[in-house]
C-alpha cells in the first residue's frame, strides 16, 4: 500500500486535487486499500508474525513521535510490502542531521498532511456579504524513509519495543482498560457497547478461545465508546446494515488495531463480516478512509489517556 518516491531532501510538497480526468491522492490511497481489501489482507491488520519489523506504531527517529491516521495504515504497508525491520521512519534532512544519511538508490514512502485553506475569492465574499468563508481542503505530501534504508543512525533509535506474550493477564492492558473509568460489564456471550446507556458488555475472559481477544475485544468495545456526546461525539445513530454504522465499525476496528499496536498486542480483524460494507464506504466516498482512520488515531489516543503525544493528522515528516 506504500507508495514511493525517489530519494529527495526537501520531503515536502502540497498535492493538487485531480484535474483533466487525473484521480487525487484521495482517490489514489483509497484504491489501493479497497484493492487490499478485496485480496483479503486488512491494512489495519498486517501479518506480525512473518514481519522482519516488531510490533507496534511508526514512529518518527528523530523526534520520537508516533505517525497518525492514513499514515500509519501507509507505512505499515511499506514495512511489510519492503521488509524493512524497522518502525522507525524520518526525513532525509533529518538523517542528516542526526550525523547518518539515507543510502543512496534508496526510495522514499510518501505519507500525508491533511490541511485547509480559504481562496482571497472567500474571504473578499465575506468581507462584502459576510457569513463564514467556504475552505478547501488539501493534502500536503512528505517523503519518508525507514530507519532500515540509512546508515550511521545513533545506535538507540533501532531498539524495537517488547511485544506482548500470549497470556492471559497483560498487566499493561489491564492499567489501560482501568484508567478509562468506562462502565464494563462483565458476562453474557456477546460484546458490544450501548451508547444510550453508555455502557460495555464483555463475556468473560475465560469464554474466549484466545484469551488475548478479551483484550483485542475490549479495545473495540472502547473505540465505540470514545464516540459517545461527552466524549469524542461521533455519528453512533446509524442502524446495523447502514452506511453510517459501517463507517463507525470502520473507526472502532482501527482504534482498536491503534491501541493494540501501542500496547505491543497484536492486532487482528475483530468483525470481518463488515468487510463488504465497508468496501462500499470507501468506494462511494474516496475521503472515507482518511476521516475514519484520523477519528481512530482521536479514540486511540483517548483510550491511551493522552500517552501518545496529540498533534495534528500527519505528525509531519518532521514531526
Amino acid at each position: 500500500m506504500a507508495r514511493s518516491g525517489s530519494q529527495r531532501s526537501g520531503g515536502e510538497s502540497r498535492i493538487q486535487e485531480g484535474g483533466a480526468g487525473k484521480p487525487s491522492l484521495y482517490q489514489e490511497v483509497t484504491e489501493r486499500i479497497i484493492q487490499e481489501l478485496e485480496q483479503g489482507r486488512v491494512p489495519w491488520v498486517q501479518p506480525w508474525g512473518s514481519a522482519k519489523a516488531a510490533l507496534g506504531l511508526p514512529k518518527n527517529a528523530a523526534t520520537g513521535r508516533a505517525y497518525s491516521g492514513i499514515n500509519v495504515l501507509v507505512l505499515w504497508g511499506a514495512v511489510h510490502a519492503q521488509g524493512f525491520a524497522a518502525q522507525q521512519w524520518l526525513t532525509f534532512r533529518q538523517a542528516l542531521t542526526l550525523g547518518g544519511h539515507v543510502r543512496k538508490g534508496e526510495r522514499g514512502t510518501t505519507i500525508f498532511y491533511a490541511d485547509r485553506f480559504t481562496p482571497r475569492a472567500e474571504l473578499e465574499r465575506v468581507a462584502r456579504e459576510g457569513g463564514e468563508p467556504d475552505v478547501v481542503p488539501f493534502l500536503k505530501r512528505f517523503t519518508v524513509f525507514n530507519a532500515a534504508q540509512c546508515e550511521d543512525l545513533p545506535e538507540h533509535m533501532l531498539r524495537p519495543a517488547p511485544v506482548a506474550p500470549q497470556r492471559e493477564i497483560i498487566p499493561q492492558a489491564e492499567a489501560v482498560i482501568a484508567a478509562t473509568g468506562a462502565d464494563f460489564r462483565i458476562g453474557g456471550d456477546k460484546a458490544f457497547y450501548v451508547p444510550a446507556e453508555d455502557y460495555i458488555r464483555v463475556p468473560p475472559q475465560p469464554a474466549f478461545f484466545h484469551q488475548i481477544d478479551y483484550y483485542r475485544t475490549c479495545f473495540h468495545e472502547l473505540g465505540h465508546w470514545t464516540g459517545h456526546s461527552s466524549r469524542l461525539n461521533r455519528d453512533q445513530s446509524g442502524r446495523k446494515g447502514s452506511n453510517p454504522y459501517a463507517r463507525e465499525e470502520l473507526v472502532a476496528e482501527m482504534a482498536s488495531a491503534f491501541v493494540c499496536a501501542a500496547l505491543g498486542i497484536v492486532p487482528t480483524v475483530r468483525h470481518a463480516d463488515y468487510l463488504g460494507a465497508w468496501l462500499d464506504v470507501l468506494r462511494e466516498d474516496c475521503r472515507a478512509i482518511f476521516r475514519a482512520a484520523s477519528q481512530a488515531t482521536k479514540a486511540a489516543d483517548f483510550v491511551l489517556g493522552g500517552k501518545r503525544e496529540n498533534a495534528p493528522e500527519l505528525r509531519g515528516a518532521a514531526a
